[in-house]
């Protein structure tokens, strides 16, 4: 009966990729039929290759590569640096400090998108690189779950590290992180889902097709009196292969860093 119900599960949750490549593969008035078809009669390929004559694709998959890794990086970075502050040091209004950061975690994004973009406007960063990097470079959430993570190493280890000599920055680097990489594979993995598929953010602050990402590029397919879905269906199917690719080859890391993680103290 558990399989049942798991396997009755997965149909429900693939069946709507599935749709998606289906379509892709579609005709424009296949596509629109009522009833639907599930399969093409006519299996155009071509559909692929018409999305990069319909926008500059290539473009968006360069901006979005650029932006997903630097935010990436600079979340690992610095997240892990203030994770090791709050799991090992000892400083005033530690605890406070730490809850006051977590609170951002209950304040949604749109309450903060007015203020945030008024403060960029003012730095000159509307339609640039910076926009779209920098406000991603830090995580409450990443800090949470890396302290978690390092509060469960022992901390023995730097003990004898400090009795050999090791600063607070070697005990960082070299035992800390080595120690820690399940967490850190599955914070990178959560970045780089939200960074990919993040819409709002980059849609609000970038005006010039130059500036655009995978999610901002697909959303222009749609027209406003009709819309070539499988061009559409195209575009999202090529955007979502790198995540699923990546899924499959941490999927293991991922696991094992939110169940390490969600039992440290």
């Amino acid at each position: 009966m558990v399989h049942l119900l798991l396997i009755a599960g997965a149909i429900i949750m693939v069946t709507p990729f599935l749709w998606m490549v289906t379509t892709s593969l579609k005709t424009y008035l296949e596509s629109m039929q009522i009833p639907p078809t599930i399969w093409p009669e006519t299996w155009r390929f071509d559909n692929f290759a018409r999305v990069f004559e319909s926008a500059d694709f290539l473009r968006y998959y360069a901006n979005t590569i650029f932006v997903t890794v630097l935010r990436t990086g600079a979340q690992l970075f610095l997240c892990s640096m203030a994770a090791y502050a709050f799991a090992r040091l000892n400083f005033p209004f530690k605890n406070t400090l730490f809850l006051l950061m977590l609170s951002v975690l209950m304040v949604p994004m749109q309450v903060i998108l007015i203020p945030n973009y008024a403060l960029l406007a003012q730095l000159g960063w509307i339609d640039t690189f910076y926009a779209l990097i920098v406000p991603g470079m830090f995580s409450a959430f990443g800090v949470f779950l890396l302290r978690q993570f390092f509060m469960g190493i022992p901390k023995e280890l730097d003990e004898a590290a400090i009795m050999d000599g090791c600063t607070h920055w070697g005990i960082y680097w070299r035992i800390i992180l080595p120690n820690a990489k399940p967490a850190l594979v599955a914070l990178a993995i959560f970045t780089v889902l939200a960074a990919w598929n993040d819409f709002l953010w980059p849609l609000v602050m970038t005006n010039s097709a130059d500036m655009r990402v995978l999610s901002v590029g697909i959303a222009n397919f749609e027209g406003q009196y009709s819309t070539e879905y499988p061009l559409l269906m195209a575009a999202a199917l090529m955007s979502t292969v790198p995540m699923l690719l990546m899924f499959l080859f941490l999927q293991k890391h991922l696991i094992a860093g939110i169940a390490l993680g969600g039992v440290r103290r």
